[in-house]
């Protein structure tokens, strides 16, 4: 594979924001920095992400409803423990996934790995995290590579990330590690060429900042992809974007589930 040209910020570099979102009160405000003072002080590795990395990367001020907190898969435990004790009312939404923390009308939430399980955190996230403050403290902003990667596959028709993936290459295309999403994405490479695709669509006066070598790559799979006869299994990778939108794909038209062995069809209870 070609090497790229890319260049990064290194990123122990403190980062200024290029906007903040815009949160719903003074309380939500106020118990957001407390978390996050709290999270400090108990020393557990975290992340910042959500709006408030994509404000930072792309300058968009948008309203949010929660703070997104992104840690390894065993700390989750650790960090919703330690709230609880506090007073607040923790829950875990799914065990694969997601834990949130509550006060009141306000609550954030602790993610540790994607719905469809394609995207665990690992410690090569905090590798390319970001220093940056955020409501007064500092902490570490998720890197644009992983951001990137957090949302190319939410994508259901309640929500869809396709925006956000846009504007983070716009806006800081030369801080993503190319090479690094590329192997995060490997089995998933049609998802990520999709997303490319839809940047040079949308921006075609910037097309250059998706990476020559990359596009040639993924065209060159697609080409060898054509010449080969269909998979002998029927399956439906739908589920991994939507579990509902996609349910119908593999309860009554027979296709197998995309976390199926074997072509077995299988639906877990959601």
């Amino acid at each position: 594979m070609p090497e790229g040209p890319d260049s990064f910020i290194h990123p122990d570099t403190p980062m200024e924001a290029r906007a903040e979102p815009i949160l719903n009160s003074a309380e939500a405000e106020a118990f957001y920095a407390e978390a996050v003072s709290q999270l400090i002080e108990t020393g557990i590795p975290f992340l910042v992400a959500g709006t408030f990395a994509v404000s930072a990367y792309t300058g968009i001020s948008r309203s949010t409803k929660d703070l997104d907190i992104f840690c390894k898969a065993g700390d989750w435990p650790r960090i919703l423990a330690h709230f609880q004790t506090l007073g607040d009312t923790v829950s875990v939404e799914d065990e694969r996934w997601l834990g949130k923390v509550r006060r009141g009308e306000d609550f954030f939430d602790v993610i540790f790995a994607s719905s469809n399980g394609t995207m665990p955190v690992s410690d090569d996230w905090f590798k390319r995290a970001r220093r940056i403050n955020v409501l007064g403290h500092p902490v570490r902003l998720v890197g644009p590579t992983e951001l990137v990667w957090s949302k190319c596959f939410i994508q259901n028709r309640d929500r869809y990330d396709g925006p956000d993936v846009a504007h983070i290459i716009l806006r800081a295309h030369d801080q993503i590690d190319w090479k690094v999403l590329l192997h995060y994405m490997e089995v998933h490479w049609e998802v990520l060429l999709v997303h490319l695709l839809n940047f040079r669509w949308i921006y075609p006066s910037k097309r250059e900042r998706v990476p020559g070598w990359l596009l040639d790559e993924l065209l060159d799979r697609l080409a060898h992809q054509r010449r080969l006869p269909p998979p002998q299994v029927d399956i439906s990778r739908g589920r991994m974007f939507s579990r509902v939108d996609y349910e119908i794909d593999v309860r009554e038209w027979g296709y197998a589930d995309f976390d199926a062995e074997n072509g077995i069809n299988h639906v877990k209870d959601d």
